[in-house]
């Protein structure tokens, strides 16, 4: 399976962490990327104008496109994984949604990651639910205006706390449980699949049309395909198969320089 027929692009906030994440860009660009995708790049939900700009400029700079964005997820390095599912943070995603519709508009980027978040012990788990599930159907409802998509993820169970999406099957039931299902769509991500134990071309089968973007990394341990066990050339024909043109991201943590990883792309 030769990954390079397929539109990649390189995830500068787990790739390239060997720089400075403003110089990653560049990084990605010199490692042969022409497109980048990102989680959400500033610690606060409204960073300012001028932080915006600075975004902005590394990418201009670097000659790349942006292809994917996360929504705001609160305190990722601290272990928070997203805060669609929490009304107390209701206020911090509506003004991070208004950074990222300018950032979309500036850049072309029609694709964003909705993060659930993690539940909270003290709070009614169907209330959180009834939360995310408007929290999806508004971030739908404000990148329809735009032509873009909302991206849902299940994650590692075991590593992301309380974090309820650990399947593509369950993804699926809260898109159809928000509607908007032209603006809502499944994000495949092969290591997390792996990791709870779903073989991820399987899973691609299944989703056929209902999924809208593909981050490939190894399980277990996150590397680079190839360091762990999971069968990438079943998972790029599954790909084919279903007629799968989108962006497939490198989302993985390299297990040596990222610009030494790259081989994955041309082997045969």
């Amino acid at each position: 399976m030769r990954w390079n027929t397929f539109q990649i692009s390189a995830n500068v906030s787990i790739m390239f962490t060997e720089l400075p994440y403003a110089q990653r860009f560049e990084a990605a660009r010199q490692a042969g990327f022409t497109r980048v995708e990102s989680w959400w790049p500033f610690a606060e939900p409204d960073p300012g104008q001028q932080e915006v700009n600075e975004f902005l400029s590394w990418i201009k700079t670097a000659g790349v496109e942006l292809t994917g964005l996360n929504f705001y997820a609160g305190d990722m390095p601290g272990g928070e994984r997203g805060i669609a599912c929490r009304p107390e943070r209701a206020d911090e995603l509506a003004a991070s949604t208004q950074v990222l519709l300018a950032i979309a508009e500036a850049t072309g980027c029609r694709s964003f990651n909705l993060l659930y978040g993690q539940l909270d012990p003290d709070q009614d788990e169907l209330i959180q639910r009834e939360v995310a599930l408007e929290a999806y159907r508004g971030a739908a409802h404000k990148v329809a205006s735009i032509g873009g998509t909302v991206l849902v993820e299940p994650l590692a169970h075991g590593l992301n706390g309380a974090y309820p999406l650990t399947t593509h099957r369950e993804v699926l039931e809260l898109i159809d449980q928000v509607g908007h299902q032209e603006h809502l769509a499944l994000l495949v991500d092969t290591f997390h699949l792996g990791h709870n134990g779903i073989d991820p071309a399987a899973a691609i089968t299944e989703s056929r049309g209902r999924f809208a973007h593909v981050q490939l990394a190894d399980a277990p341990g996150r590397g680079e395909p190839g360091s762990g066990t999971l069968d990438f050339e079943a998972i790029g024909v599954a790909l084919t198969q279903v007629g799968y043109t989108g962006t497939v991201a490198a989302e993985y943590k390299p297990t040596v320089a990222a610009a030494q990883t790259l081989g994955w792309l041309t082997r045969s």
